[in-house]
């Protein structure tokens, strides 16, 4: 998979937008991100460079530019960054993630029905 690939956040936005239009070139990538925030074209040419370097993306060159399209998947990495997250803060359970949400009032009543729907509807759908 992502073999541990790892993407900072500004890279990851960078990923979101050639996961959600590849194949795309750095120009397309560079007007996605006109108006998103105040990265220069250059910043934006430095973090593709990186992503190909790690191994996130690949490219191609067509004609006078570089077209990008992503080496890992993108519900793979989430996936992978979610276990590691879970990990780091809460010992690899989601229990003690949704306990500390609830103890720190970081869970509306709304959020807790919420969760209680989807819990409801995995287990009578036969999940896990």
């Amino acid at each position: 998979m992502s073999e541990n690939i790892k993407i900072s956040e500004a890279e990851y936005e960078i990923m979101k937008v050639i996961w959600s239009s590849y194949p795309i070139s750095t120009n397309e990538v560079v007007l996605k991100f006109k108006d998103k925030n105040q990265w220069s074209p250059r910043t934006i040419q430095t973090l593709l460079s990186r992503l190909v370097k790690k191994g996130a993306i690949g490219f191609t060159k067509r004609s006078r530019e570089f077209v990008y399209t992503p080496l890992i998947n993108e519900n793979d990495y989430i996936n992978e960054e979610s276990e590691s997250f879970l990990n780091k803060f809460y010992n690899g359970t989601i229990n003690s993630m949704v306990m500390n949400f609830i103890e720190n009032d970081k869970l509306s009543h709304d959020d807790i029905e919420e969760l209680k729907k989807i819990l409801n509807n995995h287990d009578l759908n036969g999940g896990d």
